[in-house]
């Protein structure tokens, strides 16, 4: 099969995935404590159904959503609810939690149960167990997952591509959970497609994981209406609107999303995760996070529950090599350093990435010497040197017309770019003060 991929833009960070590449999923130990955000996903947060001194049970409901765009938050263990307050959170700052002091027992809760002929269920009882789950994307983006199975009628969906590239170095999550549950992301993706009522079902997959693209291939030998397709190595393979572009040849609109082309993207965990949910009736309750990087004595893939925090993570992994000079919550290009191991894995956390000080090549921002790499580099086809510039100057009525709101702060201008400049932080300020005097 001819290997696809996007046409304009990419660039080829070294992958780094020999860490942990080869090495199956383990079950991490339940937290002695977790720490639960009610803010997990895109959009409201949760309320709290609990109070301090409360007992509660695995998979029991104790965070509801405000909004459409919400998903609740289950409990990842039993225990005793000791706290409902500000604590620290992998997006950089204090957000209300629940912390549940562990009981040792991983009690669930009686009510989960299990739909053996799940396929026959309508779409809107299928879309029903997977809101109720709190069921995110897994990818990192964290968008609830019931909203993106919703599109306007006006625009009718025909595909649905699960996304299983994993294109971000370092990371291998999504690689060993093809390779160990492979059923369950093709018994998601099935769910997936009866929701969305499409008759067309894709996986895409880079090509430098060669097992993965032939485990899956078996999976769906029997099933004519899913395709894999295997994609050449070239980072942002893995977003969305590159997905599309090299699997179907469309072009998604400046502005617009993938539903105005016909297609719904889901990620491999999150077609698992849905499987899990309307099967079983397990909600969303633990992932596999890569934990990983030169820092990381033993690196992993484990299972975690959601709200083990990172320390303990990294404890269970043979603790740090020497002192930590960063760690990213996910992987290099699109993770997020983090000011502390206090914070706890969340619904979108796909790695742990630690580097140590003499890991680290710190240099000053030096100014544009317009060698237009960022723009050769771009996978959206806009100029991120002229972006920044614009921001560095205040000149924010450029930035629109300019296409700012396209950037999907996949660092590859960073990345390529011999000044230094810190492009990805520059777009993304600018973005925000785009957005913010749109919504005035």
């Amino acid at each position: 099969m001819k290997t696809l991929t996007f046409p304009a833009g990419g660039v080829h960070p070294p992958d780094s995935k020999h860490y942990t590449e080869h090495k199956p999923t383990e079950d991490a130990p339940l937290p002695r404590q977790a720490i639960v955000p009610l803010q997990q996903h895109i959009g409201a947060p949760c309320d709290p159904l609990v109070k301090v001194k409360e007992t509660v049970c695995v998979g029991q409901r104790i965070g509801e959503p405000k909004g459409f765009v919400s998903a609740p938050i289950h409990a990842p263990i039993s225990g005793t609810v000791s706290a409902v307050a500000e604590r620290p959170h992998p997006i950089g700052r204090e957000v209300r939690s629940i912390v549940i002091d562990s009981d040792g027992e991983d009690r669930w809760c009686e009510e989960i149960a299990e739909t053996e002929d799940f396929l026959s269920l309508s779409p809107a009882d299928l879309k029903a167990k997977i809101l109720n789950a709190g069921i995110v994307g897994m990818g990192g983006a964290t968008f609830p997952t019931h909203v993106k199975l919703s599109p306007p009628e006006e625009k009718p969906i025909d595909t649905l591509i699960v996304n299983g590239v994993e294109c971000e170095p370092f990371l291998t999550a999504d690689h060993r959970l093809m390779l160990e549950k492979p059923e369950d992301i093709v018994g998601g993706l099935e769910i997936l497609m009866q929701v969305l009522s499409v008759k067309q079902g894709a996986i895409g997959i880079e090509k430098n994981k060669p097992d993965a693209i032939e485990v899956l291939t078996r999976a769906t030998a029997d099933k004519p209406h899913i395709s894999v397709y295997p994609l050449k190595v070239k980072y942002p393979q893995g977003a969305e609107k590159q997905l599309i572009k090299a699997i179907l040849g469309r072009e998604v609109p400046s502005g617009g999303l993938p539903m105005d082309v016909g297609v719904v993207v889901q990620n491999v965990g999150t077609a698992a995760s849905v499987f899990r949910a309307v099967r079983f009736g397990i909600p969303l309750i633990e992932r596999i996070t890569t934990v990983t990087g030169p820092g990381i004595a033993e690196p992993k893939n484990l299972r975690v529950r959601l709200g083990t925090p990172f320390s303990e993570i990294i404890e269970c992994c043979g603790g740090l090599l020497g002192k930590a000079g960063k760690v990213i919550s996910g992987g290099p290009m699109m993770g997020m350093a983090q000011y502390s191991l206090d914070v706890p894995v969340i619904k979108g956390t796909s790695g742990i990435l630690v580097f140590r000080d003499e890991d680290l090549r710190l240099t000053d921002s030096n100014p544009c010497v317009r060698c237009g790499k960022c723009v050769t580099a771009c996978p959206m086809q806009i100029n991120p040197s002229l972006l920044g510039v614009y921001v560095e100057a205040g000149v924010m009525d450029e930035l629109e017309v300019n296409r700012v709101l396209d950037c999907i702060e996949c660092g590859s201008c960073a990345f390529i770019c011999p000044a230094g400049r810190p492009l990805v932080h520059l777009l993304r300020y600018g973005k925000a003060e785009v957005l913010a005097q749109k919504k005035k």
